[in-house]
């Protein structure tokens, strides 16, 4: 038996188009086992072959490789799945020569893979390692390139699963990582060039009896055996260092790491005579921590540098390339809206996991990154949000830039010192990209700041939802009630649900009205951005609105808000000053602009409010 997913592209139709076979009884012998369906290996295509209308399949062949969805093994990468070949940021960081390198990026960028990659290339092999490069970019620059390939003893540690509640389950998963790639080298267990302290506390990581005083000293103990045994310093190679920093920082043991690490990273990187060459990946740099302390051979490449900006992500023509490589060419203007627009130095770069998720899953576009690790910068960010902040968030949420100083020096805790730096982490994490930078003479720079495309746009969106259900703004009854009304196109039920929304935010956005205002904005995005595009304080008729909601599609009414504010008011007071709302639209005319645009059916909002008490007015 076979999934739905693998006669998907055997038969080069939708896994939605079998499972739909399936269900009709059109493949004989097919049975369902919870909610996937399998099918006999010896199946026949049914006759028919039609899909269901707008669903856009891909063209497959037999000889197609299969798309690296989670792969960060580069043999395996290059070898038996559709690889970008990314080889020449071995020829650039060659030509350069930094001894301690530092690369950040967002997460799923590929820093995992290019990580492996460089291992492959430089590590002492048993194996014949450079058929792996071969048919690479780096193999056609010659001989001064190709004499680097295997010469060098590597050491590997990632830390991208490192994510635990507390600080003693992170140090045994360190252990654990310690313990597997001292094991990677056994050779040093009984080298006669070591010293018998020196594999007696080999032997000590190998069976995972390290103190924490011992794992603190590893690397740069273990660089001192692999010179001795070898007659030349290893390559240490760490990839997503700031994971277990992060958990510490949200789970509170954010001093006890940073002093492990503080000892850890001084040991291999400051002043490690037995050092060829050292790399480092992560998101964020973390420097005020002293990390990195007093190591002044540091080269850091991050977001916003020219160096090596097209070997994390794709550009361009490389996605270009896969699209017409799986016969979906078509696809690309919508692969580009959803997926393009970082900037990384000046090359635009397109999400990796995105991009190799959308192909994949049949050219369906969604937002594939948020389902990869953790937005708890959002939630940090919609935490501290003062009016400024929730303001700038709105402008950004309508495709608008903003100002906004960029420290690429600052940490997480960073954010409750100073709510200024959310645009710091937003960069540096994925969330926003710098169309427009000038250096400071600080270090810093002077940017507009936007979000990159539709997908985090969509992630926004769902992290400013989740938290207005989280603090109460909102319950998912009433985001669910204005869906469905929209759904059923039923007016009157949207008129409801829109004066419950009101009636539950009144209470959270209580800070004044343009802290009401500016939450209210956000959290109408949140919910009804996909079927309106939300304006507000614009001009129209013969004055400025509060909030238009403009349909994008005709089925959908139009929607005019209008805000009145004023303390201490009673009841009925309060219904008046809502009434006053509502004839402010029909006596201003708002609703120009609208009928200008052949809009029709418009639903018209009076809202007044005081203190934690709301009246909203309809018609």
């Amino acid at each position: 038996m076979k999934s739905s997913e693998q006669f998907a592209i055997e038969w080069e139709l939708s896994k939605r188009t079998i499972n739909d076979l399936c269900n009709k009884g059109k493949i004989p012998g097919a049975i369902k086992e919870g909610r996937k369906w399998l099918v006999p290996d010896d199946a026949v295509r049914p006759a028919d072959r039609r899909v269901s209308s707008g669903k856009y399949v891909k063209k497959r062949t037999a000889n197609n490789k299969s798309l690296p969805i989670g792969i960060s093994d580069y043999v395996r990468a290059q070898a038996d799945y559709y690889y970008v070949d990314k080889t020449l940021l071995i020829k650039e960081f060659l030509d350069q020569k930094p001894l301690v390198s530092l690369f950040t990026r967002p997460r799923r960028f590929g820093k995992t893979l290019n990580m492996d990659m460089l291992r492959v290339f430089f590590e002492i092999s048993k194996e014949d390692t450079s058929k792996y490069f071969e048919d690479k970019a780096i193999w056609k620059y010659g001989e001064e390139y190709r004499k680097q390939q295997g010469q060098y003893p590597v050491v590997f540690l990632t830390f991208k699963d490192v994510m635990f509640d507390s600080w003693k389950a992170t140090l045994d998963k360190i252990r654990d990582i310690l313990q597997e790639e001292f094991g990677r080298h056994q050779e040093l267990a009984n080298s006669d060039k070591l010293a018998e302290y020196e594999k007696t506390y080999f032997a000590k990581i190998i069976n995972g009896e390290a103190t924490e005083v011992d794992l603190a000293a590893s690397l740069a103990k273990l660089s001192q055996m692999l010179t001795k045994h070898y007659g030349k310093a290893p390559i240490i190679i760490i990839d997503e260092y700031d994971t277990p920093i992060q958990e510490g920082y949200s789970k509170e043991f954010y001093d006890e790491i940073i002093g492990f690490m503080r000892n850890f990273f001084s040991g291999a990187f400051k002043d490690n005579k037995n050092l060829t060459y050292g790399f480092l990946t992560g998101i964020f740099r973390i420097a005020q921590e002293s990390i990195f302390s007093g190591l002044n051979n540091l080269t850091v490449n991050s977001v916003m540098d020219d160096e090596y900006d097209n070997y994390f992500g794709f550009t361009e023509e490389e996605v270009s390339e896969m699209l017409s490589y799986y016969g979906v060419s078509k696809k690309e203007n919508e692969l580009k809206d959803w997926y393009d627009g970082y900037l990384f130095g000046h090359a635009e770069i397109y999400n990796p996991w995105s991009v190799i998720n959308y192909i994949s899953k049949g050219c369906i576009p969604q937002a594939y990154w948020v389902n990869t690790g953790k937005n708890e910068i959002l939630g940090d960010v919609l935490k501290i949000a003062d009016d400024d902040i929730t303001e700038r968030l709105h402008s950004l949420l309508q495709g608008e830039r903003v100002i906004a100083r960029i420290d690429q020096n600052v940490v997480y805790r960073s954010l409750s010192e100073d709510p200024a730096n959310i645009y710091s982490l937003l960069l540096v994490a994925g969330y926003l990209k710098t169309p427009k930078k000038e250096l400071q003479a600080d270090g810093s720079y002077m940017c507009e700041v936007s979000i990159p495309n539709r997908e985090i746009a969509a992630v926004f969106k769902s992290e400013i939802l989740s938290r207005l259900l989280q603090i109460g703004a909102i319950t998912r009854t009433t985001a669910n009630k204005i869906a469905e009304s929209l759904y059923t196109n039923d007016y009157k039920k949207l008129q409801k649900a829109i004066a419950e929304y009101m009636d539950k935010s009144i209470s959270f956005y209580d800070s004044g009205a343009e802290g009401f205002y500016h939450g209210l904005v956000l959290g109408l995005i949140a919910l009804m951005d996909n079927q309106y595009k939300i304006k507000s304080n614009r001009e129209s008729g013969d004055g400025r609105y509060d909030i238009s909601l403009i349909p994008r599609e005709e089925r959908y009414p139009g929607i005019i808000m209008e805000l009145k504010w004023k303390k201490e008011l009673n009841e009925k007071a309060l219904a008046r000053l809502a009434d006053e709302a509502l004839a402010q639209i029909d006596e201003m005319r708002y609703d120009a602009e609208m009928k200008e645009d052949g809009i029709r059916d418009i639903l018209k909002f009076g809202i007044a409010f005081s203190g934690k008490k709301v009246s909203v007015k309809t018609r």
